[in-house]
């Protein structure tokens, strides 16, 4: 602001400049190396996920061939282990086939499915995950009548193999039951049995007026 001085000027004095904390601007420390410019406050609310492990020079592991009606050549499914703590937990999968045409989106699938693995966190959710997937063309019948929506069905059913025979999942236990109803089927004489909705094997006959799965035990009377 400019003033306007009306008389002569006879002396003169040097006055510190004074300035009001409040309008100080506030600086904030940055660390060296954080990447982050001068003024800009860490983020504190940010959720990290589990550190991700480093791969070893060797790894020991298992591969699955998948075989389906949908191409001449078969996919060849690898998935390689890391011991975590004295136990075998998957660490990488990686799909090989003479078949290019889904090259693309094989590879962006095991490289997510990967990631997961290296973040060391539970990594059963991806068997459902993979085996909800259904093909709008549609889907296929494995060797033995079993029903596959998709090929990434499959995939995932590998996985859940691979699962199983590390040790992370059980395979389900079959109720007595169940038991008895597939010793009454077979008593019975029932021959081959219709898709089941819940399991995809051909394996649902009728018992006692009721349509049950004697792979599952699914059932629509409950």
């Amino acid at each position: 602001m400019a003033v306007r001085i009306e008389e002569k000027i006879v002396a003169c004095e040097v006055v510190p400049e004074t300035v009001e904390p409040a309008a100080t601007p506030a600086v904030k420390e940055v660390k060296k190396g954080s990447g982050r410019p001068p003024g800009r406050e860490e983020e504190s609310n940010v959720i990290h996920m589990q550190p991700l492990m480093k791969r070893p020079g060797e790894l020991t592991g298992a591969t699955y061939k998948i075989k389906t009606p949908l191409s001449e050549h078969a996919l060849y499914v690898t998935i390689n282990d890391i011991v975590v703590n004295g136990k075998r937990r998957p660490f990488e999968m990686f799909i090989n086939s003479k078949n290019m045409e889904n090259f693309a989106w094989i590879v962006a699938l095991t490289r997510v499915i990967s990631a997961v693995f290296r973040h060391a966190g539970d990594a059963t959710f991806l068997v459902e995950e993979l085996r909800s997937v259904f093909d709008p063309r549609g889907g296929y019948f494995k060797p033995g009548g079993k029903y596959m929506p998709s090929l990434v069905a499959e995939i995932g059913e590998c996985l859940e193999r691979h699962l199983t025979n590390i040790g992370i999942l059980h395979p389900p236990q079959v109720s007595e039951e169940l038991l008895a109803k597939r010793q009454q089927a077979q008593e019975g004489g029932i021959g081959n049995g219709s898709l089941c909705p819940k399991c995809s094997q051909m394996a649902v006959v009728r018992l006692d007026g009721c349509d049950t799965c004697l792979e599952c035990g699914y059932s629509k009377c409950g």
